[in-house]
């Protein structure tokens, strides 16, 4: 009971502070479980873990825990944080080198300084870079891509932010995705196919309203901003270096070998090759020697971008900090059983709406991890006394994924901060009205459709 109130006082704290602006994300994510994880010390809750790790049950043992358990939650999240470094560092070079420069000039051109179209083809870009099921590689190719243009016209780069992590959102749930993987490997029996079939009608309807919130979006843009008819001249004096140094950095002559590795690298990834790690890492040295083969360039190529890239990979491992101590304390567990537990069994003939009402929260406030492994079996268990089949309830355990990708629990939604320079808690007010959205959409379909009854 003391663990369940300390982890909903816990969670209330921190998004209190996060949406207040009272932290930083970074310091909120450390600062906050370290201080709960301290009074559960104190109050003598990890004395078993104490004294199997060190042999003694007192504050001091129960301490060293706490380091033990930041230790594993950073450790958990190196690779993600080693990988953005890389990733950053070679979507930088490529900025650098100007490798972008001709796309976002044909994308301008394409658009004639309309703020619709600009919104709309950068929807369409996010949903199908999504296809791959990773938020990183969405990010990194939107933002890079579609950063400067948003830039250029004075558009919001709240709209590039919102757009880009709900399609992925939408995208996520197909079988590759995290949670769609974990909800088959809790349920074994249940195949692809139909986890698929379940679930597509609803992320087709999701696709479509994301399509109409983009237009929305640009077509308040357009009357804001209105249409700039621009000249070839113009749209070169808009994508002109600001400096002179910044020229030198041009490599123009380099185009085709730059676009042709960045091709290939995504492809790559998108068909999981190599491990996204590797790829990032032979990339960034391969765009060092192919752009800048001076070691004097070299060092200042990397001493200039590392600011952008260290911004972001502090915070993914903090959000690591802040699992280790949510997940080792207990706190995970006990806030995922009362979730669970909160829910009177008269109203079990609902329980797949209710499943999916549990999984936005539950998906939210905890990582997937815990909510596939820990909050889904006690609800199928539940559920399956009502009359509900396991694909049912997995189903609707996957509708809730609708608000999981603005949680501060999501390593690469730093990145997409970091890109469009947005603040997490004003980013996650103003997208969780659209999320929203998606969410009805996903349970309006899959009460229509059978997938997840609504009443049994």
């Amino acid at each position: 009971m003391t663990l369940t109130i300390l982890a909903w006082v816990m969670i209330i704290v921190f998004m209190t502070l996060i949406m207040t602006k009272k932290m930083s994300p970074f310091t909120a994510l450390i600062f906050v479980p370290l201080v709960f994880a301290l009074i559960g010390s104190l109050l003598g809750l990890y004395q078993t873990q104490a004294m199997e790790a060190y042999g003694n049950s007192g504050i001091g043992a129960q301490i060293k825990i706490l380091g033990d358990w930041i230790r594993q939650g950073t450790v958990k999240v190196a690779p993600t944080g080693v990988m953005l470094l890389f990733a950053i560092l070679y979507f930088s070079l490529m900025l650098n080198a100007g490798m972008f420069d001709p796309i976002i000039r044909k994308l301008i051109g394409f658009a004639k300084g309309d703020p619709l179209k600009i919104q709309m083809a950068a929807a369409l870009v996010a949903a199908a870079v999504s296809l791959n099921g990773d938020g990183t590689t969405t990010t990194l190719i939107v933002c890079t891509a579609f950063v400067p243009i948003y830039k250029t016209l004075k558009m919001s780069l709240m709209n590039l932010a919102i757009t880009t992590v709900l399609m992925n959102t939408i995208m996520n749930l197909l079988p590759w995705g995290g949670p769609s993987a974990r909800v088959i490997s809790v349920f074994p029996e249940l195949s692809d196919a139909a986890v698929l079939n379940a679930l597509a009608p609803g992320m087709i309807a999701a696709f479509v309203y994301m399509m109409g919130v983009a237009f929305y979006m640009g077509w308040k843009e357009r009357r804001k901003l209105g249409i700039t008819t621009l000249t070839d001249a113009q749209i070169e004096q808009m994508m002109a270096p600001a400096s002179e140094e910044e020229t030198k950095l041009k490599r123009p002559h380099l185009f085709w070998v730059n676009l042709v590795m960045t091709l290939a690298l995504v492809a790559m990834l998108m068909m999981q090759t190599f491990p996204s790690l590797t790829l990032f890492l032979v990339g960034t040295v391969l765009a060092l020697l192919i752009n800048y083969p001076k070691l004097k360039e070299q060092k200042n190529r990397i001493q200039d971008n590392a600011g952008d890239a260290l911004q972001v990979v502090i915070l993914v491992f903090g959000a690591g900090a802040f699992t280790g101590l949510f997940e080792n304390s207990g706190m995970s567990t006990a806030l995922a059983t009362s979730l669970a537990n909160i829910i009177p069994a008269s109203l079990g003939n609902w329980w797949g709406l209710i499943t999916a009402v549990i999984s936005a929260p539950g998906t939210f406030f905890l990582s997937n991890d815990a909510f596939y492994y820990g909050v889904l079996p006690v609800l199928s268990q539940a559920g399956m006394q009502y009359g509900y089949t396991t694909l049912e309830l997995g189903v609707a355990s996957l509708l809730g994924q609708a608000f999981h990708l603005l949680s501060p629990l999501v390593a690469f939604i730093y990145l997409l901060l970091e890109m469009t320079e947005q603040d997490l808690g004003e980013w996650q007010r103003k997208a969780g009205k659209w999320a929203l959205g998606i969410f009805i959409i996903f349970v309006a379909i899959a009460a229509i459709t059978g997938s997840v009854p609504l009443y049994k």
